[in-house]
């Protein structure tokens, strides 16, 4: 990722600024999480693959996520429940007990949600021991037959107005709380993969 100055997913965005974390003495973990997907309205079958870290500083302990595509937070977010505001729209995370685990995480997309919707589900207790461990995760994530990340490339980047989500056959933009979405070609993602991720 820093030599080729290529994107990532959670499991190696998360885990590399977790390690930063650690050598600089914070008290971080990693834990796990499960995705929401809002087409299906249910968390997704493939189970804890999102990977994210909670940082605990002055006696408060925060989500710290680098990994969660055109959704991030871009600031800490408390386990306490208050929502926190960045150039990217609002964030919480709420204290729920469930099957995925104890917390809830919760945005409200700038130029995109008007009210809170559910990004993941986590358990804060449950914490990756052994960085090998996600070794697990990336298989899961190259073979499941519900990985959204196994069957085209899939790129997204924040702009200053709403997002950009592109794969080998589709490209979606949100801009000022409008979508659109355009089926394209090899030779259109050729073009857009220039245009907007170089």
């Amino acid at each position: 990722m820093l030599v080729k100055n290529e994107g990532g997913l959670c499991y190696e965005l998360n885990t590399l600024l977790y390690l930063f974390l650690i050598e600089n003495r914070f008290d971080a973990v990693l834990v796990r999480g499960v995705v929401y997907n809002h087409d299906k309205k249910q968390y997704q079958t493939s189970g804890r693959t999102h990977v994210l870290i909670l940082v605990t500083h002055k006696d408060t302990t925060y989500v710290i996520d680098t990994g969660f595509g055109g959704n991030l937070p871009l600031k800490p977010v408390p386990l306490s429940g208050e929502a926190v505001v960045s150039s990217n729209g609002e964030f919480r995370v709420k204290k729920a007990d469930s099957p995925y685990g104890d917390y809830i995480f919760e945005m409200k997309l700038k130029h995109k949600h008007s009210e809170w919707k559910t990004g993941y589900a986590f358990d804060s207790s449950d914490h990756i021991k052994d960085v090998t461990q996600l070794n697990d995760i990336q298989t899961i994530i190259a073979n499941h037959s519900d990985s959204p990340f196994n069957k085209h490339p899939l790129l997204t980047k924040r702009t200053d107005n709403g997002n950009v989500t592109l794969t080998d056959t589709s490209f979606t933009h949100w801009k000022d709380g409008e979508m659109t979405k355009e089926e394209i070609d090899h030779e259109g993602y050729k073009k857009l993969l220039t245009m907007w991720f170089k």
